[in-house]
This record gives structure tokens, C-alpha cells and sequence, in this order.
């Protein structure tokens, strides 16, 4: 497994409006607007999103993908895993309080990425668990 990590992304919101927005991933549909500005600037952004409380799905340079959260452990941490998935893929979002009126997260992602295959992967999926992190930063969560 190869392990992919966020830096540590600090949000205005407390872990538990962090946690309840995020847990259910309809409450992410705004990110689509801020996702469309991006196709602007950046190459490579998933195409064709669906969301639903407990699944994303989407295209990557014509890859299906369908990611599903597998489990959740209140106010702390959302595991995903991939459901149609190149390579085998699990996805963490933990939150951790800061202050009574801030959080902190950071996103993990484990791939099962050959050793052929790994040089050609490794930076793209650096860049997307950042920009993943970003993301969930700029949420408002109140």
C-alpha cells in the first residue's frame, strides 16, 4: 500500500460542525461551483460528479470512480473506500478539535499501486489529497 497525506489544513468551525457537514456528503454539493472554477486553471479535475449522503462519483481522464464511506466515528474521522476503483483505495478524513471554535483535519489516502505503476501515480495523487484538503478547508460549515 502506498500512503498518500494532506498537510494539516486549520478551520474556522468546530470538529463537530466540521464532522456533521461532512458526514453526510450531500451537504458537499457546493463544492461543485467552486470545483467549476477550477477547471479553469488546473488539468486533470473529476468530471461528471454525483453525490449522494454516503458515496462521490465521478471521471478521471475517463475513469469511473465511486468512492463510499465505509465507516464513521463521530466528530473524528469518515473512512472511505473505492467501490469502482482502478486500483484499490481507501480514503480518510479526521478532524480534530484545536479550540472550542476550531478544527484541523487532514486527508490519507492508501492505493494499491504497483511498482510499475507508481512513478506515473504518486505525484498526481499527492496533488489530489491536497487539493481534497484545500477543499474541505474552504467549506463553510456553519
Amino acid at each position: 500500500m502506498s500512503k498518500y497525506e494532506s498537510s494539516i489544513k486549520h478551520v474556522p468551525y468546530t470538529q463537530a460542525q466540521v464532522y456533521e457537514k461532512i458526514a453526510d456528503l450531500s451537504n458537499l454539493q457546493p463544492l461543485m461551483e467552486h470545483l467549476d472554477k477550477l477547471k479553469e486553471h488546473t488539468e486533470h479535475l473529476p468530471e461528471n460528479i454525483q453525490i449522494g449522503a454516503d458515496s462521490i462519483s465521478f471521471n478521471v481522464k475517463g475513469f469511473p470512480i465511486c468512492i463510499r464511506i465505509v465507516e464513521r466515528e463521530p466528530q473524528k474521522c469518515i473512512k472511505f473506500e473505492g467501490d469502482n476503483t482502478p486500483i484499490p483505495l481507501q480514503l480518510w478524513i479526521q478532524i480534530l478539535p484545536v479550540s472550542e471554535a476550531e478544527a484541523k483535519l487532514k486527508v490519507t489516502l492508501n492505493a494499491e499501486i504497483s511498482l510499475f505503476l507508481r512513478p506515473m501515480l504518486s505525484k498526481p495523487l499527492e496533488e489530489g489529497v491536497e487539493k481534497i484538503a484545500e477543499m474541505l478547508a474552504k467549506i463553510p460549515y456553519a
